[in-house]
């Protein structure tokens, strides 16, 4: 089966090249950058002299996130280390270009296609001298390249669900094989522990999801809206997806029967749908407004849909209340859930639907503080949200002490077992 995944993969590779192509013309790549995926003349490979190359490859924002408190670590405690990383998005490359400009030993580049040929020359280019892969990106081509060349290679924040497990686990043989060839698994729930454990893996251990150490420096988040945010009652729906727009809506209107002058800022998952929202929007006669980078909210505005990235750090600086979407979907039950830790950790109180798979061990974190909570329906969200309109900001301030002192141990813990990874007592 290897062996038909090299070949498959090699033959497939004009079509896949066809495909970034049409991603990039439809905006869902990077469109100068994105030949970064399809081609070795594009690696743009930066010499270093002696120091020693770590790879961290991550898929998108959460995980990209995630990694940025392990960098910090390493160089504080390490001297003369140069970091790669990798992902695979638009919207992750967007954010590299602003959390990697405080560092100068730190390159972002697009994670290759998993063609043989392609993972191999970017392996002999950039030669890593330690690989770390985050969550669940598990490339054969490239771990078995890795194999090859003897390179240390590492799974962090490692997940995988039971469905993921259960597909490997048709053909046991392949997956011990792939996964044998980790030095280290850092996993991000119990549940991944037992299953790598069933494989019979080494060095598998269990701390927490080191997504939770991320940190926001909140005095440089800025908001050019922050007067009428602080002044006006307003919730934030975040991440929403097709689906839930209608939710968010009918939970606004409920509102504003109780509390008149009051606003809805929707930041979809997918900013190209705004044309959707503000389409549904007039149909319940809303008065709504795009909100492209730069614009200011306008007074007689209470639908506010988000046109840009990187904008919801801005607002959850200041919203009391977030819904994170992906959550209300029922086709989606295997597969929902968006990453609540940024909202988390700048004091909202969360709110989601039933469905949260890919989240489920940090839902459980957030509800065990009162942090996050479960509803079904718009009745229900509107009736939280009007709650919490009448609350002061006291607990907020407790939520971010809470899950900082978490993140930090969780951290802490983390770079014990990083370390010695690094300086080859675990292999």
């Amino acid at each position: 089966m290897i062996l038909v995944y090299r070949v498959f993969t090699t033959f497939l590779y004009p079509c896949l090249v066809l495909f970034i192509y049409l991603r990039k013309i439809i905006k869902k790549e990077d469109p100068v950058r994105f030949k970064e995926k399809i081609l070795v003349s594009h690696f743009k490979v930066k010499k270093r002299k002696k120091a020693k190359l770590i790879w961290f490859h991550s898929a998108s924002i959460g995980e990209f996130k995630s990694i940025i408190p392990i960098i910090n670590y390493l160089n504080i405690y390490h001297k003369n280390l140069k970091f790669l990383i990798t992902t695979t998005t638009f919207s992750s490359g967007n954010l590299a270009k602003v959390e990697l400009k405080k560092f100068n030993n730190v390159e972002h580049r697009y994670f290759p296609l998993d063609v043989p040929f392609l993972v191999e020359q970017f392996l002999n280019l950039w030669k890593p001298d330690n690989i770390f892969l985050v969550d669940s990106e598990i490339w054969p081509n490239l771990i078995l390249k890795v194999k090859e060349k003897k390179i240390p290679i590492a799974l962090i924040n490692a997940r995988l669900t039971s469905k993921s497990f259960n597909k490997w686990m048709i053909f046991s043989n392949i997956a011990k094989k792939i996964f044998g060839v980790f030095s280290l698994f850092i996993c991000s729930n119990a549940e991944t522990k037992a299953f790598l454990k069933k494989l019979n893996l080494r060095n598998i251990y269990f701390i927490g999801n080191i997504k939770l150490a991320y940190q926001v420096n909140e005095k440089k988040v800025k908001n050019l809206n922050e007067s009428i945010l602080t002044r006006k009652k307003f919730w934030l729906a975040a991440s929403t997806h097709k689906e839930e727009h209608l939710i968010c809506l009918k939970t606004h209107i409920k509102l504003k029967k109780r509390f008149g002058d009051m606003r809805t800022i929707i930041a979809p998952r997918h900013i190209e749908r705004f044309e959707e929202i503000k389409s549904l929007s007039k149909k319940f006669k809303l008065n709504v407004q795009v909100l492209n980078k730069n614009e200011k909210i306008l007074k007689n505005k209470e639908i506010i849909i988000i046109n840009y990235f990187g904008a919801l750090t801005g607002y959850f600086k200041y919203v009391k209340s977030v819904f994170i979407g992906k959550s209300m979907i029922l086709k989606l039950q295997d597969q929902g859930g968006q990453n609540p830790i940024e909202a988390a950790k700048l004091g909202c109180k969360i709110y989601h639907g039933p469905y949260v798979y890919n989240f489920n061990d940090i839902y459980r974190i957030l509800a065990r503080n009162k942090i996050s909570k479960k509803i079904n329906n718009y009745d229900e969200l509107s009736g939280n949200l009007a709650l919490d309109f009448e609350k002061s900001k006291k607990k907020i301030y407790e939520n971010k002490n809470l899950i900082n002192r978490l993140g930090q141990k969780t951290l802490n813990d983390t770079m014990k077992i990083v370390n010695s990874f690094l300086d080859g007592k675990i292999i």
